[in-house]
């Protein structure tokens, strides 16, 4: 104890965090940005502005620490192959666009899917625009605007969460060694969100990735699409 006025203050001493510790903690911070991450890896990124940021948010005094922890950040073999796969994958790949689609919110329950029932078999029949997408707390279906009359009245009052028109509809359809290719999904939705594109919707299934947006979207969704599957 160290005496000041007659009164016992306690010494206080700063012990650094070790480098092991920093370094797994930085890691994990970057693993979980993907932007940042990728901007290391292809080396357009300033480590010690990316290291202020990191130092800031976690709450970490030794700055070098950061900085070496960035500039180790990995790039081996594997993440190599991972993104090779990517691009062979994108490069065989093709993009397909709807305009004025619709999305209609509808509560959970038996009784709603019952209702829907006639009403999806005729759009599908008519090879018309349906799809059903369960969520926690509903259903969305996506329809043709002009279907949404045809979906809305076989609904009782109270059933319709919301409806959201003026939507497109794109979807990169890949083969099928797709199901095989991670992180494929989080790329093309980096490349949206790169261009300030808000994702309505997003769904991946068998070889199709599709994204709903909004119609004011379209035209910068297809070029830096396109861009990505070179």
């Amino acid at each position: 104890m160290a005496t000041v006025l007659g009164r016992f203050v306690p010494n206080l001493t700063f012990m650094p965090e070790a480098s092991g510790s920093i370094a797994r903690r930085v890691r994990a911070y970057l693993d979980s940005q993907p932007a940042l991450g990728d901007a290391l890896r292809l080396g357009i990124a300033n480590y010690s502005a990316v290291a202020r940021r990191i130092a800031g948010e976690l709450e970490i005094r030794q700055l070098e620490g950061v900085v070496a922890a960035c500039r180790r950040y990995p790039r081996g073999r594997s993440e190599l192959l991972r993104e090779a796969g990517i691009h062979r994958v994108l490069r065989k790949s093709r993009i397909e666009t709807r305009t004025r689609v619709a999305a209609i919110t509808v509560a959970q329950g038996v009784d709603v899917l019952q209702r829907l029932g006639d009403v999806v078999e005729e759009l599908l029949d008519e090879n018309s625009l349906c799809r059903l997408i369960q969520v926690s707390r509903g259903t969305v279906v996506l329809v043709d605007e002009d279907s949404v009359p045809r979906v809305t009245r076989t609904l009782r009052e109270g059933q319709i969460v919301g409806i959201r028109k003026n939507l497109v509809e794109v979807a990169v359809t890949s083969p099928e060694s797709i199901e095989e290719t991670p992180g494929l999904l989080r790329h093309l939705t980096g490349v949206l969100a790169s261009q300030g594109i808000n994702i309505v919707e997003a769904l991946s299934c068998y070889t199709d990735t599709i994204f709903l947006l909004h119609q004011q979207d379209l035209s910068r969704a297809i070029a830096s699409l396109t861009t990505t599957l070179g």
